[in-house]
């Protein structure tokens, strides 16, 4: 009786853990693509060759703009970005959305300044909700398997 019950709980645990590590098994990456509002980003991040990058070992912060926070910036920005002679732009912009480490919104404090992998600060305000520069967090702590997503309004931009 013991064996059995030692055998059945030890299954169940087994299986309930393996369950837990796929729900954050996804990467950045693949958490981005899986959730169908980030086609811009997901391009624009495969066109600067940072795809290996995020898919690695982290963790990592991403603020994430959304499909229509790009589609807000000045016509032909995008198209302009994408062109491999931009490439070094791109990366510079993109990596300016990522800070080292996994930092979840309970993490945050007003005026706090992160340093991003870009090299450049950004600032973080709590007056008005979660803001990151001048963007809007719309959804935050999307967890990974690497790190974590907080998905902004806005491209922010490093100066």
């Amino acid at each position: 009786m013991f064996r059995k019950t030692a055998l059945t709980l030890t299954a169940a645990m087994m299986m309930a853990g393996a369950a837990f590590a796929d729900g954050h098994s996804k990467d950045i990456v693949d958490t981005a693509i899986g959730a169908d509002d980030f086609n811009t980003l997901v391009a624009a991040v495969e066109a600067a060759g940072l795809v290996d990058t995020l898919k690695g070992e982290g963790p990592f912060t991403v603020f994430a703009p959304t499909d229509a926070a790009f589609a807000a910036l000045p016509e032909g920005t995008v198209e302009t970005l994408l062109k491999p002679e931009n490439k070094d732009q791109l990366v510079a912009i993109l990596t300016y959305h990522v800070v080292p480490g996994k930092v979840m919104s309970g993490d945050l404090s007003d005026d706090m300044t992160a340093t991003t992998v870009q090299g450049s600060d950004i600032m973080i305000d709590l007056d008005n909700g979660v803001m990151v520069n001048d963007a809007t967090v719309v959804s935050a702590d999307i967890e990974a398997g690497n790190g974590v997503i907080h998905v902004i309004d806005k491209v922010i931009m490093p100066k």
